[in-house]
């Protein structure tokens, strides 16, 4: 595991880039290697949600001038425009305004065959291989600080703070000002859109950090899965290792898989386990995720996972959700059971988030291994026919 984090760490992946197609054949050739057919399929994809969502906040600051300078309608219009294309671009709605601001490049998914082929239910195992830019938001002294200082409030907290919602909010409070005539709503809303547009161009503008956690911890997993079914082959289950490109666009490589898998996947014989930055030390059943609204995932699937932990013996901190979103979001929305099993420390953060200091040293490579050993359990419990029903484990 340690092998492959450290040969990719050192390519620049941002999202449909040549590092980002240059990890998908590497990542190919190891699975190939341990016995899988596997293949990188090329997608249409956009590269960022930096430009699309830059574009929308500098249309609030737009409309909170034009509002302030009197064209009141023309304040309401744009900040509402602004709001909503916002939620749409980072939901996974039609993503009106990326469609309409950028060109679409090129995402590069590795899909492995591993398993039973002939079997007619299948687990899907996702992770992705793309890195993401940087920026000042992630900037992790004031997370640190509090979970130094008030350690209590962070052991209270189920969920991350919603980011997103100060983003929406800025062109949100210029069209509500519109309407209402409060100028103090619009210069607020102002305000907010200019720091969002400020945000946007800062990640816009930075390389990839390493992602050696973000996550090339769950790439690791995948591959030491693809050993584990070469050593011990799976009998009675279809399982695909999919590593997903342009996560960090906010699962575009992952909807380029659902556009060309998903018809042909059953919804009532077909599972979903999405691994997404396992190195931290501590692994996480995450119960929802939503940058806007909770989705929660499955119940009965996430049992399953939380029984074959418990059986196995394997730490697996539960009731976490998450204000962001991951390519589990995707196959979840579709209706398919899924189950994201993330990390955090012993703090409940995620130590060097789309920083600079993501790199293979950082990465708790133990917590990397219980993630695929957890993984593993849950496919040989399928293919052994096991209901995803199963209740919860006790405690």
């Amino acid at each position: 595991m340690r092998s492959i984090v450290t040969e990719l760490a050192a390519i620049p992946r941002l999202p449909t880039s040549a590092g980002e197609r240059q990890a998908a054949h590497v990542i190919r050739e190891r699975l190939e290697g341990l016995g899988c057919r596997a293949a990188v399929e090329e997608v249409p994809a956009y590269r960022s949600y930096a430009w699309p969502i830059g574009v929308l906040s500098a249309l609030g600051v737009a409309a909170g001038i034009a509002s302030l300078r009197g064209h009141r309608v023309l304040g309401a219009l744009g900040g509402t425009a602004a709001a909503l294309g916002v939620v749409d671009d980072i939901t996974g709605g039609p993503m009106l305004c990326r469609r309409l601001a950028m060109r679409s490049g090129t995402a590069y998914n590795v899909v492995a065959e591993t398993g039973d082929p002939a079997a007619l239910r299948t687990l899907v195992v996702l992770a992705h291989h793309d890195a993401a830019p940087s920026g000042l938001v992630f900037d992790q002294r004031a997370q640190e600080w509090l979970a130094t200082k008030h350690p209590d409030v962070v052991e209270s907290m189920k969920s991350n703070p919603p980011l997103w919602w100060p983003v929406i909010a800025g062109p949100a409070l210029v069209a509500l000002g519109s309407v209402t005539g409060s100028r103090r709503l619009r210069w607020a809303g102002l305000l907010g859109a200019l720091g969002s547009l400020a945000a946007m161009v800062d990640i816009g503008r930075r390389p990839a950090v390493p992602g050696a956690n973000d996550n090339l911890s769950g790439v690791a997993a995948l591959l030491d899965l693809a050993r584990a079914f070469a050593e011990t082959p799976v009998s009675g289950l279809r399982v695909l290792l999919v590593s997903a490109g342009a996560e960090e666009a906010l699962q575009e490589g992952i909807r380029g898989f659902a556009r060309r898998y998903f018809a042909d996947l059953s919804l009532t014989s077909t599972w979903f386990v999405n691994l997404d930055t396992v190195g931290s030390g501590r692994l996480v059943l995450l119960e929802g995720e939503g940058p806007v609204r909770m989705h929660e995932y499955d119940s009965g699937f996430k049992n399953l996972v939380a029984g074959c932990a418990d059986d196995a013996g394997i730490p697996l901190l539960r009731g976490l959700r998450s204000r962001n979103s991951t390519d589990g979001v995707v196959p979840s929305r579709y209706g398919f059971p899924t189950a994201t099993v993330v990390s955090v420390d012993s703090r409940k953060l995620i130590p060097h988030y789309h920083l600079d200091s993501d790199t293979p040293e950082h990465v708790d490579y133990e917590c990397v291994a219980a993630a695929a050993r957890l993984t593993e359990a849950v496919t040989r419990t399928l293919a052994a026919g096991t209901d995803a029903s199963r209740p919860a484990p006790a405690g």
